[in-house]
């Protein structure tokens, strides 16, 4: 018998003042059986820095054709396409591709560090490409505030981003590889 995805319920309250973005979204979130709530919440949290009424989460590890989150326009154009993890250089170049912008969200800094040495000069080429690394701290810390159903507060200025609940508030520290 195949596991289910475990449901989450996130309610996000977004002051986004790089963007002048102020929104709430409350999210259904399924994480696939093989998902770490790590990586759930790294999905979270890219949910949040590129928030939009929008932006969606797809079926993720279900299916290879899609990423983790999108933004695809009233046309059919995808705007966002947002990975996580070390995904490979044929699927980034079919990315870079299709949509205006592409962002990549590593963690597990040790395996980061060196997929990104690996690939990174076969990605100069892409002008719409991103690439961020989440390390380890930030990662296991904002995972610390996962739950069934959740009430965060995300705060971003001046590239600097914050996670907060009613008992703590948390810095996501961010590095732009490229």
């Amino acid at each position: 018998m195949a596991l289910k995805s475990t449901i989450f319920k996130a309610e996000l309250q977004i002051t986004d003042m790089d963007r002048n973005y102020y929104q709430n979204h409350t999210l259904t979130i399924a994480r696939h059986p093989s998902e770490t709530e790590q990586r759930m919440m790294v999905r979270l949290l890219a949910f949040g820095l590129h928030a939009s009424d929008d932006l969606v989460f797809t079926k993720g590890l279900s299916t290879n054709d899609e990423p983790d989150l999108w933004q695809i326009s009233l046309n059919g154009e995808i705007q966002v396409w947002i990975d996580l993890g070390q995904p490979d250089e044929k699927r980034i170049r079919k990315a870079c591709g299709r949509a205006k912008h592409v962002f990549i969200y590593t963690y597990q800094q040790r395996s980061a560090v060196l997929w990104w040495e690996q690939i990174k000069n076969k990605l100069d080429r892409f002008d719409n490409l991103s690439v961020i690394n989440i390390p380890d701290d930030s990662v296991q810390i904002l995972a610390k505030l996962a739950q069934r159903n959740m009430q965060l507060q995300v705060s971003i200025q001046d590239g600097l981003c914050w996670f907060a609940n009613d008992d703590q508030t948390v810095q996501i520290d961010q590095t732009i590889w490229k």
